[in-house]
């Protein structure tokens, strides 16, 4: 009678215990819901990093949009967009909001942050640019550093010096990923051909708006008829297990209707085309507006 007795308490227990188990939250993330958002941590690539899907971008304007907050306002937009799960900082030297992102995060977990900058030009030296880089940014390493606003077919040679010094950075741990970011069809088509590089910013909307052309303006207006050669060396760019970041999302800012900005989000989302995409926001109802209609894009998928 007492083994009958304990073995049905038994039998009660692990019911119980299986019974809350199955309706725990940890549960749930285990065993269900692959539910995708705009915060997600996602692979470059195959560069070994992880990224949030969503970023805060800083150069609206060359940055003037951003700098134009202020510090007390750009701190709040890149503090809320932190708390959102948007831990993708996007940057230039060119944007001269280095030093803004440093006061924006001081005391945030610096390895929760994924913050990507530029280098214009070709300077003298370009190690010593990049020690400029992490001072100003107030970080002993870099995510990612790209060649800035590359135009000409022969940007790699063009801008060989910084190519060389990005690798030996990426080889000492002062970065740990590099690439370029490309302004019309002739440098983009080259760079899907230059090796060591990691990382691929991309200009990327259905609409072709400021979408890499033929010419090698840095500011080609585009159109749609561009759309589809930019997406073949993209998939080329993939194929070699490259990230690659989408920016240009809402046309330069140029897409103003609610509808635009749903199909840009909703193609960049949908296409398999990038890993992350970085928008340059100017308030925190920007940021609340990408993330819905990302989230609600990715759940279509």
């Amino acid at each position: 009678m007492n083994r009958q007795v304990m073995t049905r308490r038994q039998f009660l227990a692990t019911t119980a215990a299986l019974a809350g188990v199955a309706l725990s939250p940890m549960a749930c993330r285990t065993t269900g819901s692959t539910r995708r958002t705009a915060s997600d941590l996602v692979p470059l690539g195959r560069t070994g990093l992880k990224i949030s899907r969503l970023g805060v971008g800083t150069g609206s304007n060359a940055g003037e949009v951003q700098r134009g907050l202020g510090r007390e306002g750009f701190n709040r937009l890149i503090r809320y967009a932190y708390d959102q799960g948007v831990t993708y900082i996007d940057t230039a030297d060119a944007y001269r909001t280095h030093e803004y992102i440093r006061e924006a995060i001081k005391g945030l977990p610096r390895e929760r942050l994924f913050i990507l900058t530029k280098m214009m030009g070709s300077p003298q030296d370009p190690m010593k640019e990049l020690d400029r880089f992490r001072r100003e940014l107030g970080v002993e390493y870099l995510d990612c550093v790209l060649v800035h606003c590359a135009t000409s077919p022969r940007w790699d040679w063009e801008r060989q010096r910084v190519l060389d010094a990005l690798e030996e950075a990426k080889q000492k741990g002062i970065i740990r990923a590099n690439g370029v970011s490309c302004h019309g069809l002739p440098a983009l088509c080259r760079s899907t051909q230059v090796e060591g590089l990691d990382v691929h910013l991309v200009r990327l909307n259905p609409q072709g708006r400021h979408v890499d052309g033929p010419s090698e303006r840095w500011d080609e207006s585009g159109n749609e008829t561009h759309v589809p050669r930019v997406v073949q060396e993209i998939r080329a760019m993939r194929a070699q297990g490259r990230g690659v970041i989408g920016m240009k999302i809402i046309g330069n800012g140029d897409f103003r209707s609610p509808e635009d900005r749903e199909r840009s989000i909703r193609y960049a989302m949908q296409s398999g085309l990038v890993d992350a995409v970085t928008i340059g926001f100017a308030s925190t109802a920007e940021v609340d507006e990408a993330i819905e209609r990302m989230n609600r894009a990715l759940a279509e998928v």
